[in-house]
């Protein structure tokens, strides 16, 4: 009997202290600014879950962003070779134009290496900081939510603020740039109504197909409405 209650005790102990089981649950504090029930029912999940659900949808918004970002620099950069690798083929009057598109390509670049999205800086150092040690002092576990918090809603004010009307607005004036640089700089009209339309086109297609997912993470933690399934509780 005695051996009995021993194993039952040191199984009930090995339980307790495993990741993700019957371990004391974190309890920090919901983000200022949701609404005070939702910020009660955010408090009563396990700080670990919350930090868990945010660095899986954090980390799955960088892998969409790094994408998007890879395939349109590569997309646009091929675009601008291809117009230099034209210009030795094209009579000499006309070499501006292809000359034009290369620099709009190398202009279009520009920003995906200088400015890249927020959560693609963000994610990587949250998930560096949640492994560096276990979660075992709740005290950190709260810091670290309140930190992973703070770069969810950067990422989402981030997300909102690339699909500003500012940005469209750049976009279009940018390529009617383009087009008058040829029009009026050297009459080359049609050339530059076909640069100036692709560019704006191309330019929409980007903003457009940005992800923006983080957005909708933001609201539906603020909400508290958390699935934690297929995720890997710390």
């Amino acid at each position: 009997m005695a051996r009995r209650l021993l194993i039952a005790a040191c199984v009930a102990a090995a339980c307790a202290w495993a990741p993700g089981g019957g371990a004391r649950a974190a309890t920090c504090p919901a983000p200022r600014g949701v609404d005070a029930r939702v910020g009660a029912r955010l408090a009563t999940i396990d700080g670990r879950d919350r930090l868990s659900w945010i660095d899986h949808r954090l980390g799955d918004e960088a892998a969409k962003g790094r994408l998007w970002a890879r395939a349109w620099t590569i997309g646009i950069g091929a675009g601008g070779l291809g117009s230099l690798a034209a210009v030795p083929f094209v009579a000499a009057e006309d070499r501006v134009d292809w000359y034009t598109g290369a620099a709009s390509a190398a202009i279009g670049v520009i920003p995906f290496m200088l400015s890249p999205m927020a959560v693609t800086r963000d994610a990587p150092k949250l998930h560096a900081a949640i492994t560096a040690a276990p979660l075992d002092d709740d005290a950190r576990v709260c810091a670290l939510l309140v930190d992973a918090e703070g770069k969810l809603a950067a990422g989402a004010a981030d997300a909102r603020w690339q699909q500003g009307w500012w940005i469209h607005a750049g976009n279009i004036a940018f390529n009617t740039g383009v087009l008058l640089f040829l029009g009026l700089g050297y009459h080359h009209w049609t050339s530059g109504i076909i640069n100036g339309v692709a560019g704006a086109a191309v330019g929409e297609a980007i903003i457009l197909t940005q992800p923006t997912g983080i957005i909708g993470d933001l609201g539906t933690y603020n909400r508290g409405e958390l699935s934690m399934t297929g995720l890997w509780t710390f």
